[in-house]
């Protein structure tokens, strides 16, 4: 194993990569190429790289193809829309990026990312590692235990043992029977029909088990106890869809995933390409974008004027922003909608200028691929009640892009 004594890191790539293309806002590099989501998971493992010093780290991807999930049940996944074409030019440069950065990444085929992290938290816990999963997707709960902590980068919220029991009233290792009774509309796993979280909850506290719970459905009363007994002959295989493996082959074993130095030629001309400012202070944070290290690449950027783009998810931070919006002579303002059609679309977000090269921008109710809330964002009405005075104060240049549609 590493002579480092940090945890085992896995990192579930194509979970970040869905979740920050549908919460972030579009960005788009010098040629035009879309970013958002090229963005989004680059700062979350700069940010795991400078918070923890893991022992091992793996950068999981779902591979291209059919699992053995499609073999079970050949509707599995049957009514998800097809990838955004946005989306879909961005996986290959974030595989890309992730290599130049020295991090291991993997991509199987027949199973998904879900299956081989399970499988190297069971290798690590074997040798007795910690292991932290980077994560957004709720089904990892069932691998929580002594040892696995769940990260979500995106909203800063780690899970631990305490906080499944807290969130669902059940313990990790009956939190596969809880999927399979509630099911996921997502992935089309039907589950039972009118039993949500809360009623699935109840029966695993009062049976103990998927499996008591179906051996005394005749005991269930009303018109959920009707749809629990119609179901029982699927429920086995929601179980097996909902269950995430742990015994996979793969092409490594834990040992061989180190982190190797980053490629910092080629990562800087990616940061270049793609317009990634915080890859590059990452580098020169590292000590790697001075002198020879980066060539002519130095010289070229070194004219570049000095940026200041963020997010804002704090609303002390939103008031003072408020502030300087309010002083300013001139804004540039921009909203961010879920949709074109402008009757039809909810603005998710907005975003401010007040000088060149300087602006924010403020999430508001951005949701991801599951149609759940991404976290940290401000609460809409709260942010449109602060800025209510300026925006119906017509002496302010308020300069907008396409203002018909944003009105």
């Amino acid at each position: 194993m590493s002579d480092r004594n940090g945890p085992v890191i896995l990192v579930d790539g194509s979970s970040f990569l869905f979740r920050a293309f549908h919460a972030l806002p579009p960005l788009n590099a010098p040629d035009g190429t879309p970013t958002g989501a090229i963005h989004g998971v680059v700062n979350m493992l700069l940010k795991m790289r400078r918070e923890a010093d893991p022992s091992h780290m793996a950068v999981v991807f779902d591979a291209p193809g059919k699992t053995f999930r499609d073999d079970i049940y050949p509707d599995y996944k049957a009514h998800r829309p097809p990838l955004p074409d946005d989306l879909r030019v961005q996986i290959e440069p974030v595989h890309v990026l992730v290599r130049a950065l020295g991090f291991p990444l993997l991509c199987v085929e027949g199973v998904e990312a879900d299956d081989v992290i399970g499988t190297l938290m069971h290798e690590a816990r074997e040798n007795g590692e910690e292991v932290i999963v980077a994560t957004a997707d709720k089904d990892f709960a069932q691998l929580v235990a002594p040892g696995v902590t769940l990260v979500n980068t995106m909203s800063n919220k780690t899970t631990d043992v305490a906080a499944v029991e807290e969130k669902y009233g059940i313990g990790p290792e009956q939190f596969i029977d809880f999927l399979a009774l509630v099911g996921d509309k997502v992935d089309n796993i039907p589950g039972v029909p009118g039993c949500g979280p809360k009623t699935a909850t109840k029966w695993i506290n009062q049976y103990g088990s998927l499996d008591e719970i179906i051996r005394h459905a005749e005991e269930i009363k009303g018109k959920v106890g009707q749809s629990l007994r119609d179901a029982l002959d699927f429920l086995p295989t929601s179980r097996e869809l909902v269950t995430i493996r742990t015994d996979c082959e793969l092409p490594v074993t834990l040992g061989e995933l180190v982190i190797e130095p980053a490629d910092v030629q080629n990562g800087l001309a990616l940061a270049d390409r793609y317009g990634l400012n915080s890859l590059r202070r990452w580098f020169g944070e590292q000590g790697l974008a001075e002198g020879d290290a980066v060539g002519d690449t130095a010289v070229e950027t070194a004219e570049r004027p000095e940026v200041d783009y963020r997010t804002i998810t704090d609303m002390a931070a939103l008031d003072e922003w408020i502030e300087r919006i309010q002083a300013a002579p001139r804004v540039a303002f921009d909203t961010e909608t879920d949709a074109l059609e402008p009757m039809q679309n909810r603005v998710v977000g907005l975003s401010f200028a007040v000088d060149p090269h300087e602006a924010i921008y403020v999430p508001l109710v951005h949701v991801d691929a599951h149609g759940e809330r991404v976290e940290p964002q401000l609460d809409r009405d709260q942010v449109l009640a602060r800025l209510k005075p300026w925006l119906e104060d017509d002496r302010p240049t308020k300069i907008l892009q396409n203002a018909k549609f944003d009105m």
